[in-house]
């Protein structure tokens, strides 16, 4: 996707997402966090500041791995999933990684909105 049609889809999902929990319309951090919640597969829930970074990371994880870098290890004692690296993350600009994560952020959620 280019530039332009990964910020016009992004804008359509923030909205979806917003209208779907009747909230704030979600920035990556939000959305990352709603793709964890979903890959760790408990429900909402309360989760602490810590639990919070590590749900982010496995979404980042997850998207990551559609394009081969991560690998699902397997869950721990506590069904939290666990990643490794297959091949080293190229180094991104801060608005190409964004970009990227959000390309990946839309393909994740294709499935659920359309």
């Amino acid at each position: 996707m280019k530039p332009a049609e990964i910020h016009a889809k992004w804008k359509i999902l923030q909205q979806k997402i917003a209208q779907e929990f009747d909230s704030d319309v979600p920035d990556l951090k939000v959305i990352l966090f709603l793709i964890g919640v979903q890959e760790l597969g408990k429900g909402p829930g309360k989760y602490s500041k810590r639990q919070k970074e590590e749900l982010m990371h496995i979404a980042t994880c997850r998207l990551l791995s559609e394009m081969g870098f991560y690998e699902l290890e397997g869950l721990d004692q506590d069904g939290w999933p666990h990643w490794k690296l297959v091949k080293p993350v190229p180094s991104f600009a801060m608005m190409e990684q964004e970009l990227l994560l959000k390309s990946l952020a839309i393909h994740y959620f294709e499935d659920i909105y359309q």
